[in-house]
């Protein structure tokens, strides 16, 4: 699990900054999807499972929102998500 930034800041252009920031936000919340939706499936109580499921939903919607920053501020991840997402429709199309 992340409980600090996973890059040296100092070693970083000032002009790439946000978008590190940005990205290290993303890894953090994938963590805790990851971590909340494994929990939730060893749970048999209900309740729990029905608040970590609900949890891991609210970080899925901060992922979008930095992602939908990083995709703002670096116009080569949008091009590179757009590339992806038409490889993969090639490959399930098939």
């Amino acid at each position: 699990m992340l409980s600090k930034i996973p890059v040296n800041i100092k070693g970083i252009p000032e002009v790439d900054i946000d978008k590190e920031i940005l990205r290290a936000a993303i890894i953090a919340e994938l963590d805790a999807v990851n971590l909340y939706e494994q929990m939730a499936n060893l749970t048999k109580n209900t309740n729990v499972k029905a608040v970590l499921m609900d949890v891991a939903k609210e970080e899925k919607t901060h992922i979008g929102e930095f992602q939908a920053l990083l995709i703002k501020f670096d116009p080569q991840h949008k091009q590179e998500l757009e590339a992806g997402a038409k490889e993969a429709e090639e490959i399930l199309s098939e």
